[in-house]
């Protein structure tokens, strides 16, 4: 069986994730040796989006395709980025006519092709539109160059992100959630080949509300008021994914989850 390695990294947030994927990233190369590196960079740019300075600190580091989200929008420079850079993905379901594109093909070393799709969800975000019928259309256009498809889906729900990987099994390699920052412990390959994890969590700092400082967080909630959010610096780790893909079927072969370094695991005794 021929194998083709897939590693992704997590949503990096500002200055701190970079600088964890900076530390990381090599030593992760060397173990995992991928094929194909992708990153989510939409909280790159202090949080906020990611314009071509962070893009060229991430592909200077090994990756070949850069995800986006939501948050992707938030800076003016994002935008430019995406108009610039064809292996920098928004989400493909925004109307026709946003700026980017969500999806691209990248040839690897090997002369393999892979597919990365970037899909963002609807439930409790943007009414946009429909991530499963957007899905299909991309895999129609693909399928005719690779039968080995990879798939960033950036949403809130974790059952529409579980709906979409069965929607998705045996028709992508891998499903990938983003977007709640939250690492969860569900990886697994679905009945039919595909990858799934619901969220892979994020590259930055823990000592936060999800990679924001914690005062103008609590006081959101606090107050129902718009509060200033600034990024986080402490207790930095890297989250990601690794998985092997069959190169005849497209099916997944092997998984694993990426925490790095782990988080120490206390005993409070009553």
């Amino acid at each position: 069986m021929n194998t083709l390695g897939i590693l992704f990294i997590g949503d990096i947030i500002g200055k701190p994730g970079l600088d964890m994927l900076r530390t990381w990233m090599p030593p992760l190369l060397n173990k995992y040796k991928p094929d194909l590196v992708i990153v989510n960079g939409e909280n790159a740019a202090d949080g906020k989006g990611c314009t071509d300075k962070e893009g060229e600190v991430i592909f200077g580091l090994g990756a070949h395709v850069i995800t986006g989200g939501n948050h992707t929008w938030d800076r003016p420079q994002s935008q430019d980025y995406l108009k610039s850079k064809a292996n920098v993905l928004r989400p493909q379901n925004y109307p026709r006519g946003t700026h980017g594109t969500g999806h691209c093909i990248v040839e690897t070393k090997s002369g393999k092709k892979v597919a990365v799709m970037n899909l963002q969800g609807r439930t409790f975000m943007a009414s946009i539109d429909c991530p499963f019928r957007a899905s299909e259309w991309v895999i129609s256009r693909v399928k005719q160059e690779t039968n080995i498809i990879f798939v960033d889906f950036h949403a809130e729900a974790t059952a529409e992100k579980t709906a979409l990987a069965h929607f998705l099994d045996g028709k992508v390699s891998v499903v990938v959630g983003t977007h709640t920052h939250v690492q969860t412990a569900d990886e697994r390959i679905l009945p039919n080949g595909t990858a799934f994890i619901t969220d892979v969590g994020m590259t930055g700092p823990y000592e936060s509300v999800i990679g924001m400082k914690t005062v103008a967080a609590v006081n959101r909630f606090l107050y129902q008021t718009p509060q200033k959010y600034e990024t986080a610096q402490n207790d930095v780790h890297l989250c990601g994914f690794y998985s092997k893909v069959d190169t005849e079927t497209g099916k997944s072969v092997f998984i694993e989850r990426i925490l790095l370094p782990e988080f120490e695991k206390q005993r409070h005794d009553q």
